[in-house]
């Protein structure tokens, strides 16, 4: 398993080929943890995504740091929240601001293999998760 984003990318970028990529974001995907049902509601769920996208953000004044989680209901996304959160562990709302996500995505060879309504889908959470960020600065 993954430590951290840089690790994660280093192992995109060996991968070859594109199906070799898809099979890692799905064993991604099961690494998250499983979100209750319970939090589950319509409050939670990330507008602008095809699937369903439940996601939770807090702050943690002490540590100065966005908590983030996250689940959906297909495989295929909840590979994409894995690699998301990674991205953002542990980062400052600062340092959240200065990640450009769809660059991130670009340069693991994501993008350009996800549909239209996926791709929106990621642009809507990663403008949630800038959102949140911008109030704690």
């Amino acid at each position: 398993m993954v430590e951290n984003f840089n690790e994660l990318k280093q192992q995109f970028i060996a991968l070859g080929s594109w199906q070799q990529r898809y099979r890692e974001l799905m064993l991604l995907g099961k690494t998250l943890p499983v979100m209750a049902n319970e939090l589950k509601v319509d409050e939670a769920k990330v507008a602008g995504c095809e699937s369903n996208v439940w996601m939770y953000i807090d702050f943690t004044p002490q540590e100065d740091q966005l908590l983030i989680i996250a689940d959906s209901d297909t495989r295929i996304v909840k590979g994409l929240l894995a690699v998301i959160l990674l991205m953002y562990r542990d980062k400052t709302p600062a340092q959240i601001l200065a990640i450009d996500a769809e660059k991130e995505f670009d340069e693991l060879g994501l993008l350009k293999h996800l549909s239209p309504s996926r791709g929106n889908g990621i642009r809507a959470i990663v403008q949630q998760i800038n959102a949140f960020a911008e109030q704690h600065l």
